[in-house]
């Protein structure tokens, strides 16, 4: 017989079905068994009684059991389904649990056995240690919460997707094999068996391929973008996460801003409806008032930061340019110049003219854009150098020696020079977008295979050692770190 999914057993009343579900809660009363079914679109009861023969496989079941259950949907009308009904009518929604109808169980196939779980599957695991759970992850992947988590990222992903491409963009992948140039984070290597003694980096963001699809004509780029940093870990950041990467062609701050805000007030509004933004359109801040009034340049502006439901977003617009870095023998002296976004923004219009003659250099502002929420840098754009004489006059700030830009930065420099359109975009670190939404301490929590503090995967057991064959095939060997 076809599955019948548990969401849709509303519309079987009376009818023969099978469902293809785990045991959630078993209860032996005799002469009759109860259990609570569970399917990846609810749970339902269903009831064992007047068959001898079914009873008895019934009795042996056990809760993460995975069984296929044929029965007669029967209406209910206990006090529990009246309550149930009465939530329906006034609310119009409708719970996981679906409590106005019932299995009358008929036969019972066991399709898989299972250990008894390490931690209760029925109950939230927040209080479990963090260890046990990534190790056990598939286990906790069942659990209501963090099943609700992996479903609201999906609709949030997919109401993303819609909206970008009724807006005109188009979702394009880039590579995960990419070359390492000096932007930033401390880069992910990967040896190349191929090209012996020679190495890929894993991007920590697709920022050039981006902005070379400007270059390729496309006008108008999204992707949700796996991105990889070598860099300290804590509870908003992890060695591999997801950007909502976009592009635009022919754009400006401002719509770059509009964009952005339309979507995050959709997501809110459409998905999230308990939850309220405190102020629309969103405030600006400019860096420099961030910085005076709340310390940081990612401010929680919050009225009552004790309300879970209130979103308070924000765009802080307006940073320098350059900063100085500090010197390495002595912390409180100034050293080079360096970014504060990425090497390949460019700044106000005001200051172009000083941007490409390296004057007042510590006074120049950038054409960058962060949005800020609750306290979280959540996405963070600029228009860009599209000019290539502007983006080797960056790069000459930074203390780049001309033969380095080459090497390194010589197919920007040439795409650049190709014709290429003013262009700006943007990139939301879309797990800590889900970890607020969900009001999660952590995009741990939102994410479906994460690694631990330490970047391990305790499920995986990874980053492991590989053999010595391995070692050999890429021209490799292995030293002890001093």
């Amino acid at each position: 017989m076809e599955r019948t999914l548990i969401k849709n057993l509303h519309e079987q009343q009376g009818n023969t079905i099978t469902i293809k579900a785990w045991i959630d809660v078993a209860r032996d009363q005799g002469k009759m068994a109860f259990f609570d079914l569970r399917d990846v679109t609810g749970k339902v009861q269903g009831v064992v009684f007047g068959k001898p023969e079914i009873l008895e496989i019934a009795k042996t079941l056990r809760p993460e059991w995975v069984v296929a259950i044929t029965g007669i949907v029967n209406e209910r009308n206990d006090k529990s389904a009246k309550e149930f009904k009465a939530e329906v009518k006034s609310t119009g929604v409708r719970d996981t649990f679906v409590k106005d109808v019932e299995i009358e169980i008929t036969d019972i196939e066991i399709l898989n056995e299972a250990a008894t779980p390490t931690f209760e599957i029925t109950e939230s695991t927040e209080g479990i240690n963090e260890e046990v759970r990534l190790k056990n992850r598939y286990l906790d992947l069942r659990t209501g919460r963090m099943q609700d988590n992996l479903k609201m990222r999906h609709k949030v992903a997919k109401l993303c997707r819609d909206y970008l491409d009724q807006n005109g963009f188009f979702e394009i992948e880039t590579p995960i094999f990419t070359k390492s140039t000096p932007e930033g984070a401390r880069d992910f290597v990967v040896p190349s068996r191929l090209s012996p003694h020679q190495f890929y980096a894993l991007p920590q963001s697709p920022q050039q391929y981006k902005q070379l699809l400007m270059s390729s004509g496309m006008e108008r780029y999204f992707q949700f973008a796996r991105c990889m940093r070598d860099e300290d870990l804590r509870g908003d950041r992890q060695p591999e996460f997801t950007q909502l990467d976009m592009e635009v062609s022919f754009t400006s701050e401002e719509e770059i801003m509009r964009i952005n805000e339309e979507l995050l007030i959709k997501i809110v509004t459409e998905l999230y409806p308990e939850k309220r933004i405190q102020q629309v359109p969103f405030p600006r801040i400019t860096y420099a008032e961030a910085m005076e009034k709340y310390g940081n340049d990612r401010p929680d502006i919050r009225e009552d930061k004790n309300d879970p439901n209130l979103l308070a977003f924000c765009w802080v617009v307006d940073f320098p340019f350059f900063e100085k870095t500090a010197d390495s023998d002595d912390p409180q002296a100034q050293g080079e110049w360096t970014f504060t976004h990425n090497p390949f923004s460019l700044s106000k219009p005001e200051h172009i003219e000083n941007l490409k003659q390296a004057k007042n250099i510590g006074d120049i502002v950038a054409a960058q854009y962060d949005i800020v929420l609750n306290g979280y840098e959540i996405g963070g754009g600029s228009i860009r150098a599209h000019d290539p004489e502007v983006l080797r006059s960056i790069l000459r700030i930074l203390g780049h020696a001309d033969e380095k830009i080459e090497a390194n930065f010589g197919h920007m420099l040439r795409a650049l020079g190709s014709g290429t359109p003013p262009h700006g975009g943007i990139a939301w670190g879309f797990d800590r977008l889900m970890m607020i939404l969900q009001n999660e301490a952590t995009i741990r929590e939102v994410i479906a295979f994460p690694k631990n503090g330490e970047g391990r995967d305790p499920l995986m057991d990874s980053p492991s050692g590989i053999s010595d064959a391995q070692l050999d095939e890429l021209g490799l060997g292995l030293k002890k770190k001093a």
